[in-house]
């Protein structure tokens, strides 16, 4: 096997990043070896104790760092302020990351390991015949030279979302011993629960008070995104009729076999994740469990249209009545759970949010990346609600699996736009919009109640909307 070529460590995309990157690391580090994984079906907020322990860590980060209110609710919910340093009307400007990770994967247990200056080709980890193959992998071409991060092949790494939580706690502690900066009110929340859809719900934006808010939960360097998925979860619970196998000639109606009938029925070559793309939805079953007589199908139905998704609802639906039409002495129950909400709807009144971010990447040396989420943030409900969040990268890849890795040289490009967006946001251009006699939209709404106005109107033709979605059926 031939000697892979030496690649000498990659440079920084500026200064600013290379200066903030070992202590962002260090924070990362200490992250991941929390077990943070979310549970679904939770009974309470946090669903997991592992997040309650991580909430405390930064709090007490956040406090050392002169962010003196930094406070975890009995919810888990992270809060803290960094005070503005100008003396000119500025707004008060969200920053948010969530606290758990995923259930798709083993999340217990996490030992990070950092191979410094990556020489480019495979990466074999050493548990789990883990391997990151840039065949496989395309987005590890062209980080030759970076320092990649990953976890040692069994578990999750935990850089969704703790990229995000580490970058944020970073570069607010670089601004607050840094008062010269320039930066308006930041308000910093860490969310529980976001992998369930479950970040924003006991989210208290009143008592936030953030013009608007960012999440720090994308992926490669550059990405902004103001889209994502429309989301709900359909439940299928089939009941069948059980008897001893051993006369069951006849008699027994298998609620699993008709299950695994259903989804052996839905469309593979399209509708799946495996074979959709860029603006396609899908449906995915993730679960099946059950015996002969009761099975349960939980499925998740994504599309960025509304009227898209009803169909794929419809079909879902469609499909398994169909199947138990086949056995008349089984039944059918089909549940569908609104999740989130496509949230273009609720930023696009107030591009300005956006428009400030790209202005921060661009202040990073980077060309913004505008792209669609296939999936959803905290950003989703929260915009809905009346707060404009859209996403920022991080420079995490292959999440919710064993795969996972992230590039400090990125990771540190996110946190170093972090504190390139607050400055961004004093300028006289930006700053206006928080001032009451700030600069008109195209409605001639002023300041923030702009903001609130737009958002807050799109946020009621959402709550509408919600109105309208068919609640759960149960078919006999």
């Amino acid at each position: 096997m031939a000697q892979e070529r030496y690649q000498p460590p990659a440079s920084f995309t500026t200064p600013l990043a290379a200066t903030l990157a070992e202590d962002l690391l260090e924070r990362f580090l200490r992250y991941v070896r929390i077990d943070t994984q979310a549970r679904r079906n939770r009974s309470g907020s946090p669903s997991s104790p592992g997040q309650l322990e991580l909430g405390h860590l930064v709090v007490e980060e956040l406090r050392a760092a002169g962010l003196l209110d930094a406070a975890l609710d009995a919810n888990g919910y992270v809060t803290a302020t960094l005070a503005t340093t100008t003396t000119a009307q500025s707004p008060v400007i969200g920053l948010i990351a969530h606290l758990d990770t995923s259930p798709d994967a083993p999340g217990a247990g996490v030992e990070p390991i950092v191979h410094r200056a990556y020489r480019g080709g495979i990466i074999e980890l050493p548990l789990g015949g883990t391997r990151l193959d840039p065949a496989t992998m395309p987005e590890l071409t062209g980080k030759e030279g970076h320092d990649i991060v990953t976890a040692s092949g069994d578990t999750l790494l935990g850089a969704d979302d703790k990229v995000g939580v580490a970058a944020i706690t970073t570069a607010v502690a670089h601004m607050a011993a840094h008062p010269e900066l320039p930066r308006p009110t930041l308000r910093v929340a860490f969310t529980p629960d976001e992998e369930i859809g479950e970040g924003a719900t006991l989210f208290d934006i009143e008592a936030f008070g953030a013009l608007c808010a960012y999440t720090i939960d994308g992926s490669e360097v550059g990405e902004l995104q103001d889209e994502t998925f429309t989301a709900a979860q359909a439940i299928l619970t089939i009941e069948g009729v059980d008897v001893h196998p051993g006369q069951a000639m006849g008699r027994l109606v298998s609620a699993l076999r008709l299950a695994a009938r259903i989804v052996a029925a839905l469309p593979s070559d399209r509708l799946a994740p495996e074979t959709t793309s860029g603006r396609e939805g899908f449906i995915h079953p993730f679960e099946l469990t059950g015996t002969p007589a009761r099975a349960t199908i939980s499925t998740i139905v994504r599309d960025f249209d509304d009227d898209e998704l009803e169909r794929h609802l419809a079909l879902l639906q469609r499909t398994a009545q169909d199947v138990i039409a086949t056995e008349p002495r089984a039944t059918l129950e089909f549940h569908v759970s609104r999740q989130y909400p496509n949230m273009r709807s609720f930023i696009e009144p107030v591009p300005y949010v956006t428009e400030a971010a790209e202005a921060a990447i661009r202040a990073e040396g980077i060309e913004p990346v505008r792209t669609a989420i296939r999936g959803g943030t905290d950003g989703s409900k929260l915009s809905e609600r009346g707060l404009p969040t859209p996403n920022l990268f991080t420079g995490g890849h292959e999440y919710h699996s064993v795969r996972e890795w992230a590039s400090l040289q990125d990771m540190a490009a996110a946190a170093a736009t972090i504190v390139r967006l607050a400055e961004v946001w004093t300028r006289p251009e930006f700053a206006a919009w928080a001032a009451p006699s700030g600069a008109a939209d195209q409605s001639g709404a002023t300041g923030a109640s702009a903001v609130a106005g737009a958002a807050g109107a799109s946020a009621v033709a959402g709550a509408a909307g919600a109105t309208d979605a068919k609640p759960g059926t149960r078919l006999v």
